[in-house]
């Protein structure tokens, strides 16, 4: 099962990574100033990621009870993740995904050359 220690360790990895809150309640990570992962609040429950909006699709699609949305998150590059049901390899790499999708574009082209080649 993860837990949101679990999406920091993931997180703290990667450059220029930030532990903040969301609306002064909820952690959240930030990249050079901007969210790429928050935890909702306790009531709402699940771990927001940022993703393309196909990607999103594609999970949705699976019928995975990991991965879901709200009406207030319908058409927008952002999934839901229940952290007690996901995949921790997947997690993983869901992250990472976030991360590049709300990295400045320096930060994230000189992190996919160190990594990516």
């Amino acid at each position: 099962m993860a837990t949101w220690e679990d999406v920091v360790a993931i997180a703290s990895k990667l450059p220029r990574v930030e532990e903040s809150t969301w609306n002064r309640s909820a952690p959240s990570l930030t990249v050079a100033g901007r969210s790429f992962a928050r935890l909702r609040t306790e009531a709402e429950g699940a771990l927001v990621l940022m993703c393309d909006l196909s990607e999103k699709e594609a999970l949705l699609a699976t019928k995975d009870p990991a991965f879901f949305t709200t009406p207030h998150y319908d058409n927008h590059g952002s999934i839901l993740v229940q952290l007690d049901l996901v995949d921790q390899d997947q997690l993983a790499e869901l992250v990472v995904d976030a991360w590049r999708i709300t990295a400045p574009v320096r930060l994230r082209r000189d992190w996919e050359l160190r990594h990516l080649m």
